[in-house]
């Protein structure tokens, strides 16, 4: 019984089993090329007779005939275009390397945004020493008709280069090179259990725009986080000068355990809620990747957060001494200075929302988990002055107009001079 034997796959691939000649394949070639340059992916369809009882151990051994080319449309999806250009800004480098037919894998490349000039090809990686590859890969964006295992050699050159290497994979022969890679990226929706176990994050709708939004909410993250330690430096400084003045100074003491409470329900929300739910700052996909050695909490952003804070002790130890001087009584100073205290530190929490802009930016970006701590105390501190139980708690006495407003002239001046002088931290502060 005659059987018929069909294969696909590379056109060159199948051009050599087909035993093309030299003029064959070169002609063959153009077209592929063409296709391909259409950004098509190509494969190479032949067939052939056998009539033997048993089928021969390789298929060298069938007498292919060439049918012909078959071309497949595989489009980018529209994300991906922007997603690479905010990669670029980000300074975050982007190496395509696909099984694909160099011309195919050059014309997506250029869809996508990615620098095509170079193009290395399995065949050429597999002639290179490692040395070799180290040089060449410093340069070149788009790496095509490479095997699955040439795809761990790679990932192994960039480490050795001192990159830091994010792969994306969704077969079992990816395993390797998502392991190997500082961070592997498994493609959830049509990866295989193999690839999704040996990576480190899963892409549930399998679109490289996810990656780009996982980065950006990384920074913002990140950016966050430092903004509420330095705020948590910065607020602590006046709060214990204003507990150790009366020990400094004679005058009775300010702050009693009701207080601190009080300041740490102001303190422990800001830093959990109100930072954690600002918006990212303005150039954070426009900035290069920090270093990986790069300390959390640098010294510029501790050198920034002691001035801070050293200025809002200045103005509220300096309204006490004032308030104490000019013959205040016990009570009506300590709700004075508690006031002056809680000004300062609100004043504090709007100088550091914002690394990169103006106060008055920050002030137009609406954050709800702010807006709830601010109108909460401002509830407490009108009940401390009106409510007298409350203000027996708080061992307060009302608090004149006049003193309000010189407290509030204060506080605002405190914001005026921070606000002049972040721009001369600003670039540090986002290092």
């Amino acid at each position: 019984m005659e059987r018929i034997i069909a294969t696909k796959g590379a056109p060159e691939a199948v051009a050599e089993l087909c035993g093309m000649t030299g003029n064959e394949k070169a002609r063959l070639k153009d077209t592929i090329d063409a296709m391909a340059s259409k950004g098509l992916r190509v494969l190479g369809v032949a067939d052939a007779r056998w009539s033997g009882a048993e089928l021969p151990n390789s298929q060298r051994a069938f007498s292919f005939t060439f049918r012909g080319l078959v071309s497949l449309a595989d489009p980018l999806r529209a994300s991906v275009p922007d997603a690479v250009r905010q990669c670029r800004e980000a300074g975050i480098r982007i190496i395509m390397i696909t099984g694909d037919y160099p011309q195919t894998a050059r014309a997506i490349a250029q869809q996508a945004g990615i620098d095509s000039g170079d193009v290395l090809t399995g065949d050429e990686l597999a002639a290179m020493s490692e040395d070799d590859l180290r040089q060449r890969i410093g340069s070149v964006n788009v790496c095509a008709r490479i095997m699955p295992e040439q795809k761990l050699r790679l990932v192994e050159a960039l480490k050795a280069s001192g990159e830091i290497v994010a792969m994306t994979g969704d077969g079992v022969n990816d395993a390797p090179s998502l392991k190997a890679a500082h961070i592997g990226i498994a493609m959830g929706g049509r990866g295989t259990d193999v690839a999704r176990e040996a990576s480190a994050i899963v892409l549930l709708d399998d679109d490289f725009g996810s990656i780009v939004k996982a980065i950006r909410m990384g920074r913002r993250i990140y950016d966050n986080l430092r903004k509420a330690m330095g705020f948590i430096v910065a607020v602590h400084i006046p709060i214990a000068g204003l507990a150790l003045l009366p020990l400094l100074t004679g005058m009775p003491l300010l702050l009693g355990p009701i207080h601190i409470a009080f300041l740490e329900m102001i303190i422990d929300p800001v830093c959990s809620l109100a930072f954690e739910a600002e918006e990212d700052e303005r150039n954070v996909m426009a900035r290069p990747p920090r270093k990986p050695d790069t300390s959390l909490f640098s010294r510029w952003l501790v050198g920034w957060s002691v001035i801070q804070g050293s200025l809002a002790f200045g103005v509220t130890g300096g309204l006490t001494l004032y308030f104490w001087e000019s013959g205040m009584g016990e009570e009506q100073l300590r709700s004075t200075a508690f006031l002056t205290l809680v000004l300062g530190i609100t004043s504090l929490i709007l100088i550091n929302r914002r690394f990169s802009s103006s106060i008055m930016a920050a002030l137009r970006r609406f954050n709800p988990a702010l807006s709830v701590v601010l109108g909460l105390v401002a509830a407490i501190l009108l009940a401390t002055q009106f409510i007298p139980p409350i203000a027996d708690l708080f061992n307060f006495a009302r608090v004149a107009p006049e003193e309000i407003g010189i407290i509030a002239l204060a506080s605002i001046v405190m914001l005026f001079v921070l606000e002049r002088l972040k721009p001369l931290w600003g670039s540090r502060l986002l290092e």
